[in-house]
């Protein structure tokens, strides 16, 4: 088998820009609501600033997430950093329809065997049996790499 690349989703984009400029104004703005209007109760105030950071640290997730981009080659598919997502071989089905449970502009992968979890946010995560990309990834990229999973799986099923 080759390690050429089959299909590319590199998330670099106006989606990337746009979900970690929408945390960073949300962490802002509720860390702006809980010092300029604190409310009557300082543990709602706590709170506040809680979410705050959180999503400030969800906003610097998103963008050291988004600087990957995913390969898929005939053995496995894999991230620029080198993480294994899945291995062809493990993978039964590839779900990208629209009622899906799936990440926009994604699609799901089911393997044979569970795997770690793990997450990278708004590219792809893994929970068990279940591999989900997309987030802020380009339709225009997912959706061939999925149509490439379905056939290498039809043909191995054949």
């Amino acid at each position: 088998m080759s390690d050429e690349i089959l299909a590319e989703v590199d998330p670099r984009g106006p989606r990337r820009v746009v979900g970690i400029f929408m945390l960073l104004m949300l962490g802002g703005l509720v860390l702006y609501l809980a010092f300029v209007a604190p409310p009557a109760h300082v543990l709602w105030q706590v709170f506040l600033i809680g979410m705050g950071l959180v999503s400030l640290w969800f906003a610097h997730r998103l963008q050291v997430a988004t600087r990957r981009k995913l390969w898929l080659t005939e053995t496995a598919l894999t991230d620029s950093e080198g993480t294994v997502l899945a291995r062809v071989e493990d993978i039964v089905a590839v779900n990208r329809g629209a009622f899906a449970i799936k990440p926009s502009n994604g699609f799901t992968l089911t393997l044979k065997n569970p795997a770690p979890r793990a997450w990278q946010p708004g590219l792809w995560w893994r929970l068990g049996r279940r591999v989900a990309v997309g987030g802020v990834t380009p339709g225009s990229q997912a959706r061939p790499m999925a149509d490439i999973i379905a056939v290498i799986v039809a043909r191995r099923e054949a």
